[in-house]
């Protein structure tokens, strides 16, 4: 297998050549939830805060400043000179029409839920989803250019510091004047512009001369290249045809530090992996089958799978969020207690009990493009299969692209487990939580609900103080813990290879590359 057209050498001086796969939906911000579009946003927006790569932390990028005095209403100031890639000046309105647009049901954003929380919502996304009965949120209002007021619909502490996300970034006029152009060839106001875009192929973006923020590009652009086995990325970087892979496949890993020394990062990443279930699906849906969730939970040999395949890139989870965030922010390790720890025994009464695996077999989905998936899949069912003394099982269900696997969970066309990897948008226990199994939310692909969840997530949202948010947070992920929606797996740490030509590589706390600080030749 080759990679798609990325061209081989020749790429231009000064230029990083790096793997990427093609994101399922075009790059408008509050449509793109996946991690390779994410890479794109990263680079050409930039909104009111920014995560610091290094700590996470969510500091003021065009946000002078963010007030309130109640925790529900508040007031953005931007900073002066802040311009788009097309020299038109980023406003108040920028951020309001943005958001306006987001949120309205008729344009079918994915990310519609992150302005839930703004005062009118239910009017422009109405839950029945039928027409909307206003045409922009009554809680945004302009107040002159560079100052813009929000009403939320319940007070929400901790809600200045999702704004780092990418679904909240301003949008130019020529978004809404031109949108099949705009989609063509995206305009932000970030330290990147695109140049060109061949699906399947590359992606082209250059630095952008006219960038006033403190992480101006220190290079002349980014190549993204499209491969669809990840295998082929590394022969590549090896070989000096590409100079940065920021998924070193589990097959490589043994070899990985003698093929590239230094130039070999391994960290913790705000990553989990799971094995989500299509509640939608009665068979596997039904009271009892939350047994068997719990049962198949417990045949799977964390340990061992991690040790074996992933060499000290996964750790065995526990919870349902991530050890980056650390105790304080609601890590808490073992909240998932015995249905995380292996034990052969209670696994086949558990699935017994519940009935047993709907039709005998169960299928576990994954995309067969990116991240290696196959190993630790074939892996997962060689436990499950031993503990059930049933060689047939478990079987992996190969989709052959990210796009393709992500429209066919977009489409509830799930007939048992599939994979889940969550790279968290901002760090903060909510963003695990209520994204992936409040009722109706984004990235609920495995279309979970729960009344008693939804309710403490919507206290936890509430609370004063962030220590009463977490606390709030963990309450309802115990829910998960019962009911099983999603079987954590491991939590997964970043890791990158890069080249000879390439210096000053860092991931962030997300994973992924800071392309803008890093050095070519």
């Amino acid at each position: 297998m080759t990679a798609c057209g990325g061209g081989g050498g020749g790429s231009d001086a000064g230029v990083v050549r790096s793997s990427w796969g093609d994101p399922p939906n075009p790059l408008e911000p509050a449509n793109t939830n996946d991690v390779q579009g994410g890479k794109v946003l990263d680079m050409i927006f930039r909104g009111l805060k920014r995560y610091d790569p290094r700590t996470g932390e969510a500091k003021n990028a065009l946000a002078e400043r963010i007030e309130s005095s109640d925790q529900r209403n508040y007031t953005i100031t931007l900073k002066k000179g802040r311009r788009f890639a097309n020299g038109e000046k980023v406003t108040a309105a920028s951020f309001v029409n943005a958001w306006n647009y987001g949120a309205r049901i008729d344009h079918k954003q994915r990310n519609a839920y992150f302005f839930e929380y703004i005062e009118g919502y239910d009017k422009v996304h109405p839950a029945s989803g039928g027409a909307p009965t206003a045409k922009a949120l009554s809680g945004l209002r302009v107040r002159n250019d560079r100052t813009f007021t929000v009403r939320l619909s319940q007070k929400f502490s901790t809600w200045p510091k999702t704004l780092g996300y990418n679904a909240y970034v301003p949008l130019p006029r020529a978004f809404f004047e031109d949108h099949a152009a705009w989609l063509r060839k995206p305009i932000g106001n970030g330290p990147y512009q695109v140049r060109s875009y061949a699906k399947g192929s590359v992606m082209k973006l250059r630095a952008w001369d006219g960038y006033p923020g403190p992480d101006k590009a220190r290079n002349k652009g980014v190549d993204l290249r499209v491969y669809t086995d990840s295998n082929t990325a590394y022969t590549d970087l090896q070989a000096s045809n590409l100079d940065l892979v920021d998924d070193v496949p589990a097959q490589q890993l043994k070899f990985v530090r003698s093929d590239l020394g230094n130039r070999y990062i391994n960290q913790p990443a705000g990553i989990i992996q799971t094995l989500t279930f299509p509640m939608y699906d009665r068979t596997w849906s039904g009271p009892a089958k939350a047994k068997v969730r719990r049962g198949i939970s417990m045949a799977i040999n964390r340990a061992q799978i991690t040790e074996r395949i992933f060499q000290g890139t996964r750790t065995p989870a526990t919870d349902w969020t991530s050890p980056v965030l650390r105790r304080q922010g609601g890590y808490q390790p073992g909240l998932c207690g015995d249905a995380c720890r292996y034990d052969p025994v209670r696994a086949r009464k558990l699935i017994k009990a519940g009935g047993g695996l709907p039709g005998g077999r169960m299928t576990i989905t994954y995309n067969a493009d990116t991240g290696s998936h196959k190993d630790w899949v074939d892996a997962v069912c060689n436990s499950v299969n031993t503990v059930l003394r049933n060689d047939r099982a478990c079987v992996g269900k190969p989709v052959g692209t990210f796009a393709d696997y992500r429209n066919k969970m977009a489409g509830k066309k799930m007939t048992g487990p599939f994979r889940a990897g969550w790279q968290m948008d901002y760090p903060l226990i909510q963003n695990f939580l209520q994204p992936l199994y409040y009722t109706g939310a984004s990235s609920n692909d495995g279309h979970f609900s729960d009344t008693g969840f939804d309710r403490l997530v919507n206290q936890a949202n509430a609370a004063s103080a962030d220590g009463r948010a977490v606390a709030g947070f963990r309450d309802a992920e115990k829910i998960l813990a019962e009911r099983m929606p999603a079987i954590p797996l491991w939590y997964q740490n970043g890791s990158a290879g890069y080249s000879r030509r390439l210096s000053e590589v860092a991931l962030n706390q997300f994973s992924v590359p800071v392309y803008s600080q890093i050095r070519v030749g």
